[in-house]
C-alpha cells in the first residue's frame, strides 16, 4: 500500500520525525531511508530506541505514531497516477486483486475510505494479520491463498527493498514500483515502474508469462 497504492512516505517520514523528536531521538532521512521505508513499526521502533519494544508499550507505541502519519495524511490521499485506471482494467480482464500491507488495520481503513479500491480487492491484509513481517512472505502466500491462486501466478508490486525480498521468497513475479528507491537500490525485479500510466492487463500477462 505504502509506496504502491499512495506515495505515503514523505508523511510517514514527517510522523515519525515529530514522533522521535517528542521523545527526543534525533533522525535523518538517510536514516528513514534505510531503517523505516518498508519496514514494520516494530523494526523502526527498535532501532530507533536502540531497545526490543513488545507489549502493551508497542501497541501504545505504535497507535501514536500512526494516529499522528493519519493526522498528517488524511486531506492528502490520493493514489498513485494511473493506478485507479489499471485496477480497472485489470478487473475488466477477470485479474482477482488485493492489498498486503505492512501497516496497521487503521492506516489502510482511512485510505480505502478516499479512494474507489474496496469493492475491487477479494483480500485485504494489514500489520495484524501476520505474525512475521516482511521480509518474511508470509503476507503474499497469506493473499495468495485468499485469491485461491498459486504464488507463482501472482504479481507483486513493491517499493521498498524488504517487500520485493518477501515478494520473490513467495515465488510471485515482482513489479518495482520507484516511487522511493532507484532501480538498483532494489533486489532483481521482473519489470519496473515509476507510475502506472499506460500499464495494462495484456503487460501483466507477458509478465507472468
Amino acid at each position: 500500500m505504502d509506496g504502491v497504492i499512495c506515495d505515503t512516505n514523505p508523511y510517514h517520514s514527517l510522523a515519525w520525525k515529530a514522533y522521535l523528536d517528542k521523545h527526543g531521538i534525533a533522525s535523518s532521512e538517510e536514516e528513514f531511508i534505510a531503517h523505516m521505508y518498508g519496514k514494520s513499526n516494530s523494526y523502526i521502533l527498535k532501532y530507533f530506541f536502540k531497545r526490543e519494544i513488545v507489549g502493551e508499550e508497542f501497541d501504545r507505541m505504535e497507535f501514536e505514531k500512526e494516529a499522528l502519519f493519519r493526522e498528517i495524511y488524511e486531506a492528502h490521499v490520493k493514489p498513485i497516477s494511473g493506478l485507479i485506471e489499471f485496477i480497472e482494467d485489470l478487473k475488466a480482464n477477470g485479474v482477482r486483486t488485493g492489498i498486503a500491507t505492512s501497516a496497521p488495520y487503521l492506516n489502510m481503513e482511512m485510505i480505502l475510505s478516499k479512494l474507489p479500491l474496496r469493492d475491487k480487492m477479494q483480500s485485504l491484509l494489514a500489520s495484524e494479520d501476520v505474525n512475521a513481517h516482511k521480509p518474511n512472505p508470509e503476507v503474499y502466500l497469506k493473499s495468495a491463498s485468499n485469491l485461491d491462486i498459486s504464488p507463482e501466478r501472482c504479481v507483486v508490486f513493491e517499493d521498498s527493498f524488504s517487500g520485493v525480498t518477501a515478494g520473490k521468497a513467495a515465488g510471485a513475479k515482482v513489479v518495482g514500483v520507484l516511487s522511493t528507491y532507484k532501480k538498483e537500490e532494489l533486489p532483481v525485479c521482473d519489470e519496473y515502474i515509476v507510475n502506472y500510466e499506460g500499464l495494462t492487463y495484456q503487460k501483466i500477462k507477458e509478465i507472468v508469462g
